[in-house]
């Protein structure tokens, strides 16, 4: 049974940051395309960080420069470092895993990040 289990989120002030983490049990993260996404109030869903299976990154325009994807294989956690945050970063975070970039076949439950001004 794959698990994906995200912590870290919270209430911050503008300029703040964060770490969420995503552990996950039954799959081995380092095998799959790993991604964070949002989704903020009346928005859709949004994909902002991805790291393939040779540890190329990606990431949306909007978080470029402020947000950091990376993985502990050795933990088979999945970490996304959030610098510089803003107002519009306030949305609900989630993991997900799959077979080829920006896939979900896996999700991990949400956690609230809200940025205060």
């Amino acid at each position: 049974q794959v698990q994906l289990v995200v912590s870290g989120g919270g209430s911050v002030q503008a300029g703040g940051s964060l770490r969420l983490s995503c552990a996950a049990s039954g799959l081995t993260i380092s095998r799959y395309f790993m991604a964070w996404f949002r989704q903020a109030p009346g928005k859709g869903r949004e994909g902002i960080a991805a790291i393939d299976t040779v540890d190329k990154t990606s990431y949306t325009d909007s978080v470029k420069g402020r947000f950091t994807i990376s993985r502990d294989n050795d933990k088979n956690i999945l970490y996304l470092e959030m610098n510089s945050l803003k107002p519009d970063d306030t949305a609900i975070y989630y993991c997900a895993a799959g077979s080829s970039s920006w896939a979900s076949s896996y999700r991990g439950q949400g956690t609230q990040v809200t940025v205060s001004s």
